[in-house]
């Protein structure tokens, strides 16, 4: 798997859009691609070889030169995109404040060993920019949730409960940095000073520190058929509810109310009887599907 973004100018989204979406069909990738004029941001998978091949395309055109990618390992015959989706639009990750702009100024990207001394530090607040529903699944203990459920509330949670002259340090980590680029970045213009974020975000963070120094406590929820990924960046024990898209930890698992496809202890009083026969059915038509597609 590969995972890259970058905040760039690109003045012709939509022949890019063209230009990659030729070029990771004839390589065979899933994942999504998504452009605006603001930049990229992309997680792609498919054979070590092919990704290679695209990525050395990419890293060819001048507004990428330069740029670097994470990469990580699927399981051996596990299907983390079904499919590949490029898209334009307004913005790579939506705050919908127009006059932010990463590309020119951020917040201090830190590492591991200086993430925890800014932990350490009383006087440094430590935000969580990630929604409610990901913060669940795991977080660094002792950080403030601001307990969103957009990144578009970003803005007005801020406005809400910090203040430039209260808080002269401020903190921040999300899921692999793209967040904490625009968030810093709109924090400096409000006029806060002192503005850091954890460098490659959480995903960053568990491929670099020793394990014996780790702070993380949980799993990390991901944008796609794995969920959450543990400490050592594996598949976790997180699933989602297929009824409501929620994130489920194993207590929530074994609840009676857990009927996978159905229902889950969050949904189950959301959904009328009707709405739960019609997940029931669709679950019965999938598995028939399946044993179909098994015998062939």
């Amino acid at each position: 798997m590969l995972t890259f973004y970058r905040f760039v100018d690109i003045d012709d989204p939509e022949r890019l859009r063209a230009e990659l979406e030729a070029e990771a069909i004839a390589a065979d990738l899933r994942g999504t691609i998504l452009l605006a004029r603001e930049g990229i941001n992309a997680t792609l998978a498919g054979p070590e070889v092919a990704l290679d091949d695209f990525w050395q395309g990419l890293t060819a055109r001048a507004p990428f030169a330069g740029l670097t990618c994470r990469r990580s390992r699927a399981l051996a015959g596990s299907t983390v995109f079904r499919r590949l989706k490029v898209r334009v639009k307004d913005e790579i990750v939506a705050l919908r404040q127009p006059d932010v702009r990463p590309a020119e100024r951020t917040g201090e990207a830190v590492d591991w060993a200086r993430w925890h001394a800014l932990l350490d530090d009383p006087d440094v607040l430590v935000i969580d920019t990630r929604n409610a529903y990901e913060i669940g699944v795991g977080t660094f203990p002792g950080a403030v949730d601001p307990e969103t459920r957009s990144f578009r509330q970003w803005p007005d949670w801020v406005r809400e409960h910090l203040a430039p002259a209260q808080h002269r340090r401020v903190a921040m980590f999300c899921t692999g940095g793209i967040r904490c680029e625009k968030a810093s970045a709109w924090l400096l213009g409000q006029g806060f000073e002192s503005v850091y974020q954890l460098e490659g975000g959480v995903l960053g963070y568990l491929a670099n520190v020793p394990a014996g120094e780790n702070r993380w406590s949980g799993e990390c929820y991901v944008f796609d058929a794995r969920v959450a990924v543990d400490v050592a960046l594996a598949p976790g024990s997180t699933v989602q509810c297929d009824a409501c898209g929620r994130p489920l930890l194993p207590d929530a698992q074994a609840h009676p109310a857990y009927k996978p496809g159905i229902s889950c202890p969050l949904c189950v009083d959301e959904k009328t009887e009707e709405r739960r026969a019609g997940f029931a059915e669709r679950v019965r038509q999938a598995r028939l599907a399946a044993g179909r597609r098994a015998t062939g």
